[in-house]
C-alpha cells in the first residue's frame, strides 16, 4: 500500500443512451460513433431491435451483427467478442435492455429458476459477466437502453396515498449507469438529451442538446488527453533492468492488468540477454587471459 500522484489515463469510452422507443437512440449512437472513430468501417452495431439498424444504412458502411432471442448474457458476450476479434474500434449495443428484460434475459432466467430471492445467486454472476465484458472491452462502447416512467406510492400531508411520478428509469439492472463515462437521457421525441452522469464534465450543467458527430469528437478529444497505453509501452521497451520494470509496474496502478504481459515479455528478453552476456564473459574472458599469458611469455 502506497500513495500515488493522481494522473489521467487514456481509457476507452463507455457511453450510455437511454430513452423511450422512437426518441432517436440508434441514430444518435451512430452519429456519435462516427465522431469518435471518423471511419464507418471501424464501427460495429449489435442489433437486438429487429434489424432496425438497416434503417440507417445510408449514413455509412458500418458493420451490423443481428442478435435474436434468446437474449441471454452469454449471447451478448459472444457478440462482443466477435466484434473485438474483428478489430472493431467501437461497438454499439442496441440495446442492453433485452439482456435484462427480453426473451431469455435475466428476469426470465430468474423466473424459470423459480423466481425466489435465492435464485438470484445463479443469475447475478451471469449478468455481472456481461457488465464486465462492457467495462473491460478493448473497444470504445456505446450502449442504448429503453426507459420507462418510474412511479412511487407516497402519502400527502393529509395522509392519503398518492401515485408520484419520479421520472424515467432505464430498463436494465439498477447501478449500470455508474459504470459509464457519460450517460445521456433523451428528454423528448425531438431528440434533445441531457447528461445524467458525466465524468468528462463536458456536458454536465449544460443546456439540453441534440447528439451529432461533434459530440463524439469532443469525447475522443477528452479521452486522448492523458497517459496512453502506448506511452507506457514505449517506457517498458526502453527499460534495461528488472528494477526499472518494477518501478514502471508500481507507477501505473490502474494499468496493471494491461501492462503486466508487456512487462513479463520485456523481463524475459532482459533475463535472456543478461544470461547470454554472462555466458559470453565466462567463455571470452578466460580466452583473453590465456592470450595475455602467452604474450607475456
Amino acid at each position: 500500500m502506497q500513495l500515488q500522484k493522481a494522473a489521467r489515463y487514456q481509457v476507452k469510452l463507455r457511453i450510455g443512451l437511454s430513452g423511450p422507443s422512437g426518441f432517436g437512440k440508434t441514430y444518435s449512437a451512430l452519429l456519435m460513433a462516427y465522431g469518435i472513430t471518423n471511419d464507418w468501417n471501424k464501427i460495429a452495431l449489435i442489433d437486438t431491435e429487429n434489424k432496425s439498424a438497416s434503417l440507417y444504412s445510408h449514413l455509412g458502411d458500418f458493420n451490423v451483427l443481428s442478435l435474436d432471442e434468446p437474449f441471454s448474457p452469454e449471447r451478448y458476450l459472444e457478440a462482443i467478442k466477435l466484434c473485438e476479434d474483428s478489430n472493431i474500434e467501437l461497438i454499439i449495443i442496441d440495446s442492453i435492455s433485452h439482456e435484462w428484460q427480453g426473451k431469455g434475459g435475466c428476469l426470465e432466467i430468474h423466473e424459470q429458476l423459480g423466481g425466489r430471492f435465492q435464485d438470484w445467486a445463479k443469475v447475478t454472476p451471469r449478468h455481472n459477466s456481461f457488465i464486465d465484458a462492457i467495462i473491460l472491452s478493448k473497444c470504445h462502447l456505446i450502449t442504448t437502453s429503453r426507459s420507462k416512467v418510474d412511479y412511487s406510492l407516497d402519502k400527502d400531508s393529509n395522509g392519503k396515498t398518492k401515485v408520484m411520478k419520479l421520472g424515467t428509469k432505464s430498463i436494465t439492472r439498477e447501478g449500470f449507469e455508474y459504470e459509464l463515462t457519460v450517460n445521456f437521457e433523451f428528454l423528448n421525441d425531438k431528440h434533445l438529451v441531457q447528461a445524467s452522469k458525466d465524468r468528462t464534465e463536458l456536458f454536465s450543467g449544460k443546456p439540453e442538446f441534440i447528439i451529432n458527430s461533434s459530440t463524439g469528437k469532443k469525447l475522443i478529444e477528452w479521452c486522448n488527453q492523458g497517459i496512453s497505453i502506448e506511452m507506457v509501452k514505449n517506457e517498458i521497451l526502453s527499460s534495461n533492468t528488472p528494477e526499472e520494470l518494477k518501478e514502471i509496474y508500481a507507477k501505473y496502478p490502474t494499468l496493471k492488468s494491461q501492462i503486466h504481459p508487456l512487462i513479463m515479455d520485456r523481463k524475459a528478453i532482459i533475463d535472456k540477454d543478461t544470461c547470454q552476456l554472462i555466458t559470453e564473459n565466462e567463455i571470452v574472458q578466460p580466452l583473453k587471459n590465456q592470450e595475455n599469458e602467452s604474450s607475456f611469455k
